[in-house]
């Protein structure tokens, strides 16, 4: 089963090289299986027994179902599609003297910078193009290996093994060709993407990392590719989503953009997507305001972005009393000023998830004197308030172009996703809630 998924999980994250790539590969899998696709600017006629899903940006996804008999409220499970990258610039080329063409990029996120530099490179996102007397977009990934960021070599600098700060103006340029290939990357995306170069009038392009995923490690224990933050979440409570059979819930699968730069965009976890899409449900449905605030006092929020294993090499990085590792389950995440959040209902409604789904749970917390990250758990609850709980897949490296994890835990949040979304939670009163 293990390597099965793991299988799916690489070619789920080869297809989405961008956000809009993994909502356009979440969207094809979707379809497949009697999904019909909704547009915010027309009127939805949502039937009981239906299938759904709607987009926001191209790079935001939410998908629902309705069932027969609804008794329960929102069963959510979002994850983000978006990781660190570098985004290129408008009028990208920069001609030097040396004779070089390279691209003029800027910082997307908080990455690992030198990871990036010394591997096989290529560009992959979107293009507003020309159409009549309007503009359309077209997705574009130049699927070959294309650029590279050169590091200096040690005989030039000596004390780069002694710590080295990057500048991403200088240092961190990809090298794209020689001076034959002057003005030539647009009209290389332009081909691509099957459109003239004439007729671009805007884009959002993204350097990826090309090598391709691999299991290893003894007994194949490990997993490594790049955008496992947060694509192995989006995949996994995306197949569960998929396979669960029908609850007196409404379950929905989210994929929201931006998560890597605070979610303050019209489809990160800050806008109003989720709450658009859940009232309008309830709209579509007859339902009245009331019982919208009731089906959400309900609801329940799985916010799904992988944690930190315990370094191998750096143990002391990690709590003393909170060590998720790779291959021992899905870690819950904890944060007392709310970053993460995780309090003692989620939490323990989320274990009982877990234990009625036999899928092992860990438990993460950073060390009180380092400043950790956050998600988009404790964001989306600022326009939707329900309870949420923040969990994630162990995983090292993160934020580098090309991470790693443990080849058991995909099928583990795939499990514990399934089961949530077949389950029924009510609260009963304040502080009191039946789960089924």
């Amino acid at each position: 089963m293990d390597i099965q998924i793991t299988k799916e999980l690489f070619t789920f994250i080869e297809k989405s090289p961008s956000p809009y790539h993994a909502v356009r590969t979440a969207g094809e899998m979707l379809t497949a299986l009697g999904y019909k696709r909704l547009e915010e600017q027309q009127t939805w006629n949502l039937k009981k027994g239906g299938r759904y899903y709607v987009t926001r940006n191209l790079s935001s996804v939410i998908a629902f179902r309705i069932p027969e008999e609804i008794r329960g409220g929102f069963h959510i499970v979002a994850s983000h599609s978006d990781s660190p990258s570098f985004k290129i610039k408008e009028n990208p080329e920069i001609v030097s003297e040396q004779k070089y063409v390279r691209l003029n990029v800027e910082k997307y996120g908080g990455m690992l910078m030198g990871a990036w530099l010394d591997r096989p490179l290529s560009a992959a996102g979107r293009l507003l193009v020309r159409n009549g007397g309007g503009v359309t977009t077209r997705l574009v990934n130049v699927d070959r290996d294309l650029l590279l960021i050169p590091n200096l070599a040690i005989h030039m600098n000596r004390e780069l093994n002694d710590g080295y700060k990057y500048n991403p103006q200088t240092d961190l340029l990809p090298l794209y060709g020689d001076f034959s290939s002057k003005d030539s990357f647009m009209r290389l995306m332009a081909e691509t993407a099957g459109v003239q170069a004439a007729d671009i009038l805007g884009s959002d392009l993204f350097l990826y990392n090309r090598m391709p995923g691999t299991v290893w490690g003894a007994g194949n224990a490990f997993i490594s590719i790049g955008r496992l933050d947060d694509l192995q979440c989006a995949f996994a409570s995306l197949k569960g989503f998929t396979a669960s059979k029908e609850a007196p819930s409404v379950p929905v699968f989210c994929m929201l953009d931006n998560e890597e730069v605070g979610s303050t965009s019209k489809q990160g976890a800050a806008s109003t997507f989720i709450r658009d899409t859940l009232r309008r449900i309830c709209i579509a449905l007859g339902e009245s305001e009331e019982a919208y605030h009731t089906m959400m006092a309900s609801s329940f929020m799985v916010s799904a972005d992988n944690a930190h294993a315990v370094h191998p090499n750096q143990p002391g990085k990690t709590d003393e009393t909170n060590r998720p590792y790779m291959n021992e389950g899905i870690v819950i995440k904890y944060s007392a000023n709310q970053k993460y959040t995780t309090d003692a209902v989620s939490a323990a409604i989320f274990k009982s998830v877990c234990q009625k789904a036999e899928v092992p749970y860990q438990t993460f917390l950073n060390r009180s004197d380092m400043a950790g990250g956050s998600t988009l758990g404790n964001i989306a609850n600022t326009q939707t308030a329900m309870n949420t709980v923040d969990i994630g897949l162990a995983q090292l490296a993160m934020h580098s172009p090309y991470e790693t994890a443990g080849a058991r835990d995909t099928g583990y949040l795939l499990q514990a996703s399934r089961t949530f979304y077949e389950s029924l939670i009510q609260c009963q009163e304040d502080g009191s809630y039946y789960i089924e």
